[in-house]
């Protein structure tokens, strides 16, 4: 299904490289000859394993929109369902792309969806996607002619991030358990490669399918060995059974979570008794005046802060877009893309969250800008990754406690 937003009205103007009386002159011209709305699909999963962290990352999205166009912007959001899986995915975005003609897209959220989409439209097409959840390694050598970014950083970090604080704590064997895509087998592989560098032992390491009735006999295979913990890579619907027939067999009762499986709904059907000790990491940025704007308007705009990760992630995507289009000075997607690094990495006078309309003040005076975003410093490499930061959290008392926000040692 898809839905239209509202927005209010903002022009992007033409070409605005110029400076002084003719930059205004241009931009007043402009505005008034070829006055342009930047549209952007959101491809989440409103539906399937994922939903989950659907409506919260359409959240991010909705409330980057909202702030664009009140300080001066001029974007809507078409939305499409990924439902979780490949092939609706990958309707979702052509028809985003083909029939709502879209200068961007935002998502998907599983690597296993967002990369099918890559290959099958936004590198084929040329429609830049800017992902803010999928963290596969798998992403970063892709072949899509230079048209997917993420606003996350890739699963080969939070690998090791994983492995330091489990083996800190003293934990020297674990069993892995992982959804078979490239989002569980790439962060499975980057967890145990680092844990066994760090000197402990990974007793076996076993994949499964998405929404699956029984994965009991996943689990008999991934409990031989006797290992102290089960390292669970997996969304929350599917988690949600793996755990619950876990502790019913009387397999594993002490669990490390991954990102995918930071989820109250978790908590609230197994039962704080049993989820509370777990542990597990989640990209996430250190503390700046930007981030604490985000968590601001976001608690204004929906009334309490979100444990669920990734609506930081897709804000950013949706402001990286529409500032991308200010500095091309048009929305065909191919300029958006090329404008993308200009306005993401330095050099450039530094602007994040709440400061749109100084950003596009700045564009439209021809001075360059890098975006720090809700989510960290948004610089893409040349194969549109980012780096970053890390945090480790633990359910206590039925609650997801944060314990620090920190970058792993190089290893």
């Amino acid at each position: 299904m898809t839905t239209r937003s509202l927005t209010s009205p903002l022009k992007i103007a033409g070409p605005l490289k110029i400076a002084g009386l003719a930059t205004a002159t241009a931009i007043a011209l402009g505005a008034a000859a070829h006055a342009q709305e930047i549209k952007i699909g959101a491809i989440v999963p409103m539906t399937g394993d994922l939903q989950a962290y659907g409506e919260t990352t359409l959240n991010g999205i909705r409330l980057a929109e909202k702030e664009i166009n009140a300080a001066g912007g001029d974007i809507s959001v078409v939305v499409g369902d990924t439902q979780t899986a490949p092939q609706a995915g990958v309707d979702a975005a052509q028809k985003l792309v083909s029939v709502e003609k879209v200068s961007g897209l935002v998502g998907a959220l599983s690597s296993g969806v967002t990369i099918p989409i890559a290959q099958s439209v936004s590198a084929v097409v040329g429609v830049p996607q800017i992902s803010g959840a999928s963290t596969s390694p798998v992403i970063t050598n892709l072949e899509d002619n230079d048209f997917l970014f993420r606003t996350v950083p890739s699963d080969a970090g939070q690998g090791v991030a994983l492995a330091q604080v489990t083996q800190e704590r003293g934990i020297e064997s674990v069993a892995i358990m992982y959804v078979n895509n490239d989002y569980g087998k790439g962060l499975a592989d980057s967890f145990q490669a680092a844990f066994e560098a760090l000197g402990g032992t990974v007793t076996q390491s076993v994949g499964f399918e998405k929404n699956q009735a029984s994965y009991r006999g996943e689990l008999q295979n991934a409990a031989d060995g006797d290992a102290e913990r089960l390292v669970l890579i997996a969304y929350p619907e599917s988690g949600q059974t793996i755990l619950r027939q876990s502790l019913e067999g009387g397999l594993f009762d002490k669990f490390i979570f991954t990102d995918g499986l930071k989820a109250p709904e978790l908590v609230s059907a197994l039962g704080a008794e049993y989820m509370n000790g777990t542990f597990g990491t989640t990209a996430k940025a250190l503390e700046t005046e930007g981030t604490k704007h985000f968590h601001e308007a976001w608690v204004a705009e929906y009334g309490a802060e979100s444990d669920k990760p990734y609506h930081d992630t897709a804000y950013d995507a949706v402001h990286l877009l529409a500032l991308a289009a200010v500095k091309a000075g048009a929305t065909d997607p191919v300029a958006v893309r090329d404008a993308l690094r200009d306005v993401a990495n330095p050099p450039g006078e530094k602007v994040g969250p709440g400061q749109y309309a100084k950003a596009l003040e700045l564009l439209n005076a021809g001075t360059d800008i890098d975006y720090e975003g809700a989510a960290g410093s948004q610089n893409f490499d040349s194969n549109g990754d980012v780096a970053g930061t890390f945090e480790l959290w633990e359910i206590k008392d039925g609650k997801f406690v944060s314990e620090r926000v920190f970058e792993p040692k190089a290893m």
